[in-house]
C-alpha cells in the first residue's frame, strides 16, 4: 500500500508513487535521478514501506565498503538499524564470498549506483533470487561500451533534469572554467590514442602524457586563481598523479591530502573527517569518492583524469552541485577540456535509450568528431591588467546559467 512520507521532497515523493506504480507491472525496475538529489533518503522510504507490508528482509547492496557504511547510518536514522535484521546493507564483494551460505531470502534487492549492475557478481543476485524485487538506483543509466540493462531491469523511471533541479533550487549553480580548444593542455588530451579494456583512455598512456611538473603546476595556477581558500575534491589519474598533485599543493600552502585504494582504511576514514569538518581543504583522490560520497559544502571540483565516459563525467562534477548554505555556488574547475565531448553539467541525456542500449555512454563524442556539438560561446575573462587569459576561458557563470535556466533557453 502506497502512503506518503513527511520528509520527502515533493520530486522524492513523486519518484516513489512512480516506483511503485511500476512495480504494479514490472518485477525490477531501475531510477534515475541526478547527484545530489537525495537517492538515499528515497531509498529510505522505499525500504520503510516495503517492510511495512511484507516479512521478508531487505538488502541494499554497494559496490564499495565506504558507502556500504554511509548507507548505514542514513537508514538508522530512520528507525531501520541493522541490529533488527531486517534490513541488511552488504558489499557487492562481500556477498560474492559469502552469498551461497546466505540463510535467508529477501523479499528486495537494492542495487545502490545501478550503472555497474551488469558486471557478474551482481547478475548472480538474479540467479540465486529469481522472487526478489529489484530496485537500481543511479544518476546515470549507461555504459561506456553501449550495452543496455534491459536482460536485469524491466523499466526505467526518470526524474528532472540538471537544469530543472538547479532552476527549483534542489541543486547548486555552478561557474564552469575549462582549459582553452587551442591550449598545450589540450593537444596533449587530443594526442591520447590508446584505451583500457573498459574502452577508456589507458590510464598508463595517461600518466605519462599528464604526469608531468607543467601539467602539475597548471593545476595549481587554476585552483589559486579561480578557487583559491575553497574546499574541494581533485580527480586524478593514477595514484602516482594524485600524490603529485597534493605534493605541488600542500608546498604552495594548500591543505591537500591523497587518498586512494592503497591509502589504510583507518587513515581514509580520518581524512575524509577531517575534510568533512574543514581541517582539510582538498581531497585528491583516484576513484574514490566518484559515486555516493557526500559532502554538501565542496565548493570547487577540479577535473584532472581526461574520460570518455559520461558517467564518470556526471558522477565527479555531481560532487559540488549539493546544496549547502555555506555556499553561493560550486567551482567546476576542467583542467582536461571535457565539456567539449559532453557538453556541461546541465546538457539533457537520453537516459532511455542509452538504459535500452541504443545510444552509448559516451554520446556526444561522436558529434564532437564530427563538429555537430553546440555549446555555448565562452565568456570573455580578462586579468587584472586588462590582457587576455591564453590558458583558461570561463564557459558558463552561475548567474548566467540562472538567467538561462529562467528563460528557458
Amino acid at each position: 500500500m502506497y502512503c506518503t512520507n513527511e520528509h520527502l521532497r515533493d520530486y522524492q515523493q513523486e519518484m516513489k508513487l512512480r516506483l511503485f506504480e511500476e512495480w504494479g507491472y514490472h518485477r525490477n525496475v531501475m531510477v534515475q535521478m541526478p547527484t545530489g538529489t537525495g537517492k538515499t533518503h528515497l531509498l529510505t522510504a522505499i525500504v520503510g514501506e516495503f517492510l511495512h507490508g511484507s516479512n521478508t528482509p531487505v538488502w541494499i547492496v554497494a559496490h564499495r565498503r565506504e558507502l556500504v557504511e554511509q548507507i548505514e547510518e542514513t537508514v538508522a536514522r530512520y528507525g531501520m538499524r541493522k541490529e533488527d535484521g531486517r534490513v541488511r546493507v552488504l558489499s557487492i564483494q562481500w556477498l560474492s564470498r559469502n552469498g551461497k551460505v546466505m540463510d535467508e531470502e529477501p523479499g528486495l534487492i537494492v542495487i545502490d549506483e545501478a550503472h555497474h549492475a551488469l558486471a557478474e557478481t551482481y547478475r548472480e543476485l538474479w540467479k540465486r533470487y529469481p522472487e526478489a524485487r529489484k530496485l537500481g538506483m543511479t544518476a546515470t543509466p549507461c555504459r561506456l561500451n553501449g550495452r543496455g540493462f534491459t536482460d536485469l531491469f524491466d523499466s526505467l523511471v526518470t526524474s528532472w533534469t540538471v537544469e530543472e533541479f538547479i532552476g527549483k533550487g534542489w541543486l547548486s549553480s555552478f561557474d564552469y572554467v575549462s582549459i582553452r580548444a587551442d591550449s598545450r593542455e589540450q593537444r596533449l588530451i587530443d594526442s591520447l590514442k590508446k584505451r583500457g579494456a573498459d574502452g577508456d583512455y589507458q590510464v598508463k598512456e595517461m600518466n605519462a602524457v599528464l604526469n608531468r611538473e607543467t601539467s602539475i603546476r597548471r593545476l595549481y595556477e587554476s585552483v589559486e586563481r579561480y578557487a583559491a581558500g575553497k574546499k574541494g575534491i581533485v580527480y586524478a589519474i593514477s595514484i602516482a598523479h594524485a600524490r603529485r598533485i597534493a605534493a605541488c599543493y600542500s608546498a604552495h600552502g594548500l591543505d591537500a591530502v591523497a587518498i586512494d585504494s592503497r591509502t589504510p582504511a583507518s587513515e581514509r576514514k580520518k581524512l575524509v573527517d577531517d575534510f568533512r569538518q574543514g581541517r582539510m581543504k582538498v581531497l585528491v583522490n583516484v576513484d574514490i569518492f566518484s559515486e555516493g560520497f557526500d559532502c554538501p559544502d565542496v565548493e570547487f571540483v577540479q577535473l584532472a583524469r581526461p574520460t570518455l565516459s559520461l558517467a564518470k563525467y556526471l558522477q565527479q562534477v555531481g560532487r559540488g552541485l549539493r546544496k549547502s548554505i555555506a555556499k553561493e555556488s560550486c567551482i567546476l574547475i576542467d583542467n582536461v577540456g571535457l565539456h567539449r565531448i559532453f557538453g556541461l553539467p546541465t546538457h539533457r541525456h537520453d537516459w532511455t535509450a542509452m538504459f535500452e542500449g541504443r545510444m552509448i555512454g559516451n554520446a556526444l563524442s561522436r558529434a564532437r568528431a564530427s563538429g555537430g556539438l553546440s555549446l555555448p560561446a565562452a565568456l570573455s575573462l580578462t586579468d587584472s591588467r586588462g590582457q587576455r587569459e591564453e590558458v583558461w576561458e570561463v564557459v558558463m557563470t552561475h548567474g548566467r546559467l540562472l538567467e538561462a535556466i529562467r528563460n528557458g533557453e
